[in-house]
């Protein structure tokens, strides 16, 4: 039987959905940029621009904020996302 995803996964190919997946959880929590940037221990600036899908950060930053946010990135082959 197919593994089912996950009603709250997200198929994020690019940096633009991985953003927006990152502004929506920190607007869950309901906390500003400020706030979220202190929490994750990253500059306000730096989670700014993930938000808004900049392609060209540092992954050790970003991973950083997913763990902070609660949020995980899981790999899969490329055939096999539906399997």
């Amino acid at each position: 039987m197919p593994e089912r995803e996950s009603p709250h996964a997200l198929l994020a190919q690019d940096p633009a959905a991985i953003g927006k997946a990152i502004r929506q959880r920190r607007q869950e929590m309901d906390i500003t940029q400020a706030e979220a940037a202190a929490l994750c221990k990253v500059g306000t600036r730096f989670l700014s621009e993930l938000e808004n899908g900049k392609a060209t950060l540092h992954l050790g930053k970003v991973l950083q904020v997913l763990r902070a946010f609660g949020l995980v990135i899981l790999l899969k082959r490329k055939g096999m996302i539906n399997e």
